[in-house]
């Protein structure tokens, strides 16, 4: 791996709370990711399950979290079965854990060879009728081949009918909303990280130069620092394509006279930054894309001072497309008649107003967290707003990371330059 080794104590505390939600007699398993298919025989990187990842620590596919809290045995309460390394393994793949590394990573002492996993699944099955497994159901997921985790659920599902199954994934997701202080640092040298990168990236920013060249030197800082990678597909959007909100082609020249929204952000040590910044090819905003920034830094910066526990989304976000509907007006863009006549269904801020300004952020960049409680201490949300007027070609986006804590919030992007005079200066000065 390429980031520093996690202390065991986080997982250890994570399974211990997470145990302490499981009904008397429950049985729970959690199966890790499948390495990602190509074509042919080509495959991509490996990325964990998240669940498995907060439970245990381990890195690693064809990796199996066992959890039996009140078996009588001390042994089985706690069980991980991970992959085995043979001659052919080793040479084509490297070595993998060990049983004394894997209980180094995880903390958790019983350690089995995968290939034993299903005889002593067998045996446990047949003492307790109550199992929990793991299928996560995020809304903006589209239905696709069936991982790891739903094959089991449909293997359990054939094998043994009778029995009781209910799912793990909402009880760890809901845990996983509250970061440890462990967490925090974990996502605060992602956004170290990701400041860095951005930094490496406006030194080269000058008209005539690609999209991609630009992503290039980006990636090359957050590999630079032992990120595993983007913590999703970077945008790089110069001149119109900064109004196309998922736009990841990156292979377009920019233009003198555009500007570049630059949406890209580390992954570290499984944990996600997302940062978002507006930048002017030339080193200059031209008068209105300064008004438009400045309109958007305005909304960013009141936006985060509402991020504060006890405050539920809904609150959060009716307050954010007020501070909105204010500065459209003050654009140009729409009027206050526009807003008198508007309708619920069809807001007047919607044509320019694209979407919603906060998410969760955690081992995913949209990460666990429930869309109808208040915010809590320990939570880390984004805070995003973009304004987007297409017939312009100009959109502007800006996004910092935002920690809540008791007594208020901190800005863990506080340090990346996000005044227009800064990011000016930063482009001007390369």
């Amino acid at each position: 791996m390429r980031y520093q080794a996690i202390p065991s104590t986080l997982f250890t505390e994570n399974r211990h709370r997470f145990i302490e939600k499981l009904p008397p007699g429950a049985l729970c398993i959690l199966q890790s990711n499948d390495i990602p298919q190509t074509n042919a025989d080509g495959t991509r990187a490996f990325v964990q399950n998240s669940n498995l990842f907060w439970l245990t620590g381990i890195d690693q596919e064809e990796t199996i979290l066992v959890l039996y809290p009140d078996s009588p045995l001390s042994e089985r309460r706690v069980m991980l079965f991970i992959r085995q390394t043979n001659e052919h393994t080793a040479i084509w793949e490297g070595i993998k854990l060990t049983k004394d590394a894997a209980t180094g990573v995880s903390g958790i002492e019983h350690i089995h060879w995968t290939s034993s996993f299903e005889p002593a699944f067998k045996k446990l099955m047949s003492e307790t009728d109550l199992v929990f497994l793991s299928i996560d159901h995020h809304p903006g997921r589209s239905f696709g081949p069936f991982a790891r985790n739903h094959r089991f659920v449909h293997w359990c599902k054939e094998e043994f009918p009778l029995h009781e199954y209910r799912n793990a994934a909402p009880i760890i997701q809901k845990l996983r909303a509250i970061k440890s202080a462990e967490e925090i640092n974990l996502i605060r040298r992602a956004c170290e990280i990701t400041h860095s990168a951005f930094l490496a990236a406006c030194r080269v920013i000058r008209p005539g130069i690609y999209e991609y060249e630009i992503e290039a030197e980006y990636v090359r800082e957050i590999l630079r620092h032992g990120a595993r990678g983007f913590a999703y597909e970077p945008i790089i959007a110069s001149g119109e394509n900064s109004c196309i909100l998922h736009y990841i082609s990156n292979d377009q020249k920019c233009q003198d006279g555009d500007i570049i929204l630059i949406d890209a952000a580390a992954n570290y040590a499984n944990y996600a930054a997302d940062m978002t910044r507006t930048v002017p090819v030339s080193g200059r905003f031209s008068p209105r894309q300064r008004a438009v920034y400045d309109a958007v830094l305005r909304i960013l910066r009141e936006a985060s001072s509402l991020l504060l526990t006890g405050t539920t989304p809904e609150e959060y976000h009716k307050a954010v497309e007020a501070l909105a509907d204010k500065e459209l007006i003050d654009l140009g863009l729409i009027s206050v008649d526009d807003i008198r006549i508007q309708t619920p269904q069809c807001p007047a801020r919607s044509k320019y107003f694209l979407h919603r300004t906060t998410h969760y952020l955690g081992l995913d960049v949209h990460d666990a967290g429930d869309p109808y409680s208040p915010f809590e201490a320990g939570m880390v949300l984004t805070c995003e707003p973009g304004i987007y007027i297409r017939e312009e070609g100009l959109g502007v986006r800006l996004e910092n990371d935002i920690l809540i804590t008791r007594h208020g919030n901190k800005d863990l992007m506080a340090g990346v330059p996000l005044e227009a005079e800064e990011v000016e200066s930063l482009i001007a000065h390369r």
